[in-house]
């Protein structure tokens, strides 16, 4: 007899990821295609997005099986429904899938526990309160201009901001050099702006600075990485960031927090570096989980809707990791 499937999508600001998989949890097929956020990029943009990776991971594999998907989307939009309605239906599938926002397929990728919370750090930073996988609370998240405290772009522009102040009161461009003995975040951060340019006094260094991160806000984002590498190396200014960054994260999450597993989401939370594990010491005590594959997390989140509880519980891994 052929096996049922289900689908799963995670549909973000910078990839959709669709993932189809049997009741079971053997994964059947997977595909990666462009940006599905609607409120991003569009909402046409976004269902093209959705469509190319929902055709490359069905692959030869026939619509009519498909008994239960699960859309998880950044940037509601209703309009969205009918036409990932229409998408469906052009591959032979009965019913379009049910939409869901990205926080609570981003649990859900890190546990199998109905009630918990998220910590998402990413670009920006959240934190959610999940009841029965559903969206029930949430803590900042509010952008990069106005909020996400410990995100990556926070992270960022922390030490974009200590340097320019720094040589705002005169620290000399030297500093930045990578011979420079300004420390090894103001020499990474230099690097970062100015590369092999050579500014004649402090102030025209600042004002560089400024003029390249506002022109694109991004560029402070990708400091992160370098905040982290800086920190590893022992830079205090780093490390302080660091630190403080965690402390943001986690008071975040204790404003919506009541019981159950911590997953922590988002490439600064679920990657191996100093502000996880300043967060995971600050956490001491906590169930805390790593979110893994939130398109595999769909389609489990879609079968467990056919599933009797132990069983649905018993394969999440086998949906989250894409065994």
């Amino acid at each position: 007899m052929t096996e049922s499937l289900v689908v799963g999508v995670d549909a973000g600001a910078t990839s959709t990821r669709v993932a189809v998989h049997t009741l079971g949890g053997a994964r059947v097929g997977y595909a990666i295609a462009g940006p599905g956020n609607p409120t991003a990029h569009g909402l046409t943009a976004a269902v093209a997005a959705v469509a190319d990776a929902l055709r490359e991971a069905l692959g030869s594999l026939a619509g009519a099986r498909v008994v239960s998907s699960l859309a998880g989307v950044a940037g509601h939009v209703e309009e969205m429904v009918p036409e990932l309605t229409t998408v469906w239906a052009e591959h032979g599938i009965a019913r379009g899938p049910r939409y869901l926002g990205d926080v609570q397929i981003a649990y859900a990728a890190g546990s199998s526990e109905p009630d918990g919370a998220l910590l998402l750090s990413g670009t920006g930073a959240v934190a959610a309160r999940i009841v029965d996988f559903d969206l029930d609370a949430l803590a900042d998240g509010l952008g990069w201009l106005l909020g996400d405290a410990g995100s990556g772009f926070w992270i960022g522009r922390e030490a974009a901001k200590a340097v320019v102040h720094a040589l705002d009161r005169g620290l000399p461009v030297e500093a930045l050099l990578p011979e420079g003995e300004g420390g090894e975040l103001v020499r990474l951060v230099g690097g970062h702006f100015l590369g092999a340019e050579r500014r004649a006094t402090p102030r025209a260094a600042a004002d560089r600075i400024v003029r390249l991160a506002q022109a694109d806000h991004m560029r402070l984002a990708a400091l992160s990485s370098l905040v982290s590498r800086a920190a590893e190396a022992g830079d205090p200014l780093a490390v302080e960031i660091v630190q403080e960054a965690a402390g943001h994260l986690v008071t975040t999450l204790r404003r919506v927090h009541a019981a159950g597993p911590v997953v922590l989401a988002g490439s600064v939370l679920t990657s191996e570096g100093p502000v996880r594990a300043a967060v995971m010491r600050l956490l001491a005590g906590e169930t805390v989980t790593t979110a893994r594959d939130a398109a595999g997390a769909a389609a489990w989140l879609a079968a467990r809707e056919l599933l009797p509880a132990a069983e649905a519980r018993a394969r999440h891994a086998a949906f989250t990791t894409g065994s």
